[in-house]
């Protein structure tokens, strides 16, 4: 006759391993896991109770083979859960390695740029141009490469601003960038049109580079030094290889050009900072026998007070070149110059105006344009911006005396994604 000591525990071992229902099966992933390894570590305590009852049996030479059998079918149940709980973490792989596709995927940013403006003297047309939409990606490759990639929808057309690869964290603190690029000039030509804090590239970048500055296709690599200057300062050093194929001041060629840029840094304190940059710039068209050089120094001072950043700034920035094309050894250089003061009076409110000069790449000597623009910015938000801006402008006449003009217009710039500026 059985023991019912033995029969007692062959109950609890069945009680145990009767499935449970249905409601674990419409648990989320995560949940059933964790009830499926709770099982697991009951059947666990069960198993040891139960080998504990039999081996006190067998010590006082009683029959245990009921309670064996009984053994052997816990030790199944237990093996099935863990099999099951097994099961259950292979399924949740999908879903982690799902997040981790995810992350791999491209920030994808649109912005949008609109304008509305009157203009002195008439007739008012194109009141409002919808100015430009840019498309942008940018994510990191793998480990040691990432890219961006900026494609514009402007006049109707569509074209790649920017689209490069980029390599950082290399040997001697050296990072490379390949592909279509907007080029290391001074501080305003690297900031795309709707992150500019006015609505246009200063009349010198327009003039010497046209409409959209300079970009070039190419190689860039970059150098912070490992030391520091003069005054504790931070030297950065640029250099580009291009297709000189700028319209304006290559006339369309596609030979080699260079660019090297060196900014200098210095923090003034815990409230303010200073940059001061040089650039020189050379290329040439043998097909219009054409040589073309570029020298310039850059700007910027910026005061932020510690704890009231997000209220009061003030920045003073500036660019001044030295061009030249010479044409069958001929041609002399002119220059161009902007100066511009910012003001941030509370949060999101900030007012300024730039006042710029520069002599014309070509034609008679003396011959400038020179304009001033005030402006008034809110951010409404981080995602949008309005702004209100007045264009007074003063050209040379076709018969001497100047000609002047006035624009004013109200701005708005959206954003949808993170809309990470190439803002430097």
């Amino acid at each position: 006759m059985i023991n019912p000591r033995i029969l007692w525990c062959a109950l609890a071992v069945t009680t145990l391993v009767v499935p449970v229902p249905s409601a674990s099966a419409q648990e989320p992933a995560a949940t059933q896991s964790d009830s499926l390894l709770a099982e697991l570590r009951a059947l666990r305590a069960r198993l040891d109770s139960l080998e504990h009852v039999v081996a006190e049996l067998r010590a006082e030479h009683r029959d245990t083979t009921e309670a064996v059998d009984e053994l052997a079918a816990l030790r199944e149940a237990a093996a099935a859960a863990a099999a099951e709980a097994d099961t259950t973490a292979e399924a949740e792989a999908p879903s982690q390695a799902g997040g981790l596709l995810n992350r791999l995927n491209p920030e994808i940013s649109v912005t949008g740029d609109v304008r509305g403006s009157l203009v002195r003297p008439g007739p008012q047309t194109d009141v409002f141009e919808v100015r430009e939409f840019e498309f942008s990606f940018q994510a990191a490759l793998d480990p040691y490469a990432s890219t961006k990639v900026f494609i514009a929808w402007e006049d109707g057309a569509v074209d790649l601003e920017e689209g490069y690869v980029y390599w950082s964290g290399l040997p001697g603190g050296i990072g490379v960038d390949l592909g279509r690029l907007r080029q290391q000039l001074g501080k305003t030509n690297r900031v795309h049109l709707h992150a500019l804090p006015q609505s246009e590239y200063p009349l010198v970048t327009r003039t010497y580079f046209g409409e959209e500055g300079l970009i070039g296709d190419g190689a860039r690599l970059y150098w912070m030094a490992p030391f520091a200057g003069l005054g504790g300062a931070t030297h950065e050093l640029w250099g580009e290889f291009t297709v000189g194929g700028n319209d304006v001041l290559f006339e369309g060629g596609d030979r080699l050009s260079f660019l090297g840029h060196l900014n200098n840094f210095w923090e003034l304190g815990r409230s303010s900072f200073f940059e001061f940059g040089l650039t020189g710039l050379w290329g040439e068209n043998p097909d219009e026998d054409l040589d073309s050089r570029v020298f310039g120094a850059d700007l910027r001072y910026t005061w932020r007070p510690p704890g009231r950043e997000l209220y009061r700034s003030f920045t003073v920035r500036g660019e001044v070149y030295g061009a030249r094309k010479r044409r069958a050894g001929e041609g002399d250089t002119r220059h161009g110059w902007f100066l511009g003061a910012e003001y941030q009076f509370g949060r999101g409110w900030y007012t300024g105006a730039r006042f710029d000069y520069v002599e014309r790449l070509e034609g008679p000597s003396g011959l400038h344009d020179w304009a001033i623009v005030p402006y008034l910015t809110w951010y409404q938000s981080e995602w949008v911006h309005l702004r209100g801006e007045w264009q007074h402008h003063s050209s040379p006449g076709p018969d001497g005396p100047r000609e002047t003009s006035d624009r004013f217009l109200i701005q708005v710039v959206w954003a949808v994604g993170p809309h990470k500026h190439e803002s430097y």
